[in-house]
């Protein structure tokens, strides 16, 4: 009998490491992250099952990162060696950050230092959907284009958005997205998606701090109208 269940003992089709060699490592969910870090569940519960109690335990990544070797412990089937291995995991991931933050850094703290983050959206005739992914300082890490639309929506989805900024393991996000009509003024569907996205922020402990709005020769903060 087996003392404890690895992610040899799932399908092969949904272990992590043969989902990240085949579909990279954007693909896997944080749980299966987890896993393949941990390596090895305990007696009767698989990794799989092991990572989630983190993830459930702790809330967020940002929760988890946090935690101290002894508050890991407390998991059942985390024990020092596996909680030195999350140590070590996020601060490889925060000595990265501050490695590509060397140099000058971009302090975004104004829908203006945003917009300027995102001139590239300037005289575009469809609707381009960016990700300003933000460090705690507020320093830009870097900036992602989630999706181009047609001159009048643009199709964007939680899932693909914070993607995103979990790979640049950011702790803020601004989202910045244009309007070719030159009205800067919010749809509908422009409000809906942004308290959508602050939803899911929550949930993953990525705050979302402002949704711009820009045209050629003007711009609307949400947040400064309050629209979330």
């Amino acid at each position: 009998m087996k003392n404890s269940f690895t992610v040899h003992d799932l399908p092969l089709s949904e272990r992590p490491r043969e989902r990240l060699l085949k579909l990279g490592s954007e693909a896997l969910s944080s749980q299966e992250i987890l896993a393949l870090i941990l390596g090895r569940g305990i007696k009767g519960e698989s990794v799989i099952v092991t990572a989630q109690k983190l993830l459930s335990r702790f809330g967020n990544l940002k929760n988890l990162a946090s935690a101290s070797v002894e508050e890991l412990t407390q998991i059942k089937g985390i024990g020092p060696a596996k909680a030195a291995q999350i140590k070590a995991t996020f601060e490889l991931s925060k000595r990265l950050e501050d490695s590509s933050n060397e140099g000058p850094k971009i302090t975004v703290k104004s829908p203006e230092d945003a917009i300027k983050a995102a001139k590239s959206l300037k005289g575009k005739r469809k609707e381009h959907f960016l990700v300003l992914c933000l460090n705690t300082r507020n320093h830009l890490i870097n900036t992602h284009k989630v999706s181009i639309g047609s001159l009048d929506c643009s199709i964007v989805h939680p899932r693909e958005v914070f993607k995103e900024a979990i790979s640049s393991t950011a702790a803020s996000v601004i989202f910045v997205h244009n309007h070719p009509s030159g009205d800067p003024t919010p749809s509908e569907d422009d409000i809906k998606l942004t308290k959508r996205l602050v939803e899911a922020g929550e949930i993953i402990g990525i705050e979302v701090l402002d949704h711009i709005i820009v045209c050629d020769r003007d711009h609307l903060s949400m947040k400064a109208k309050n629209l979330f």
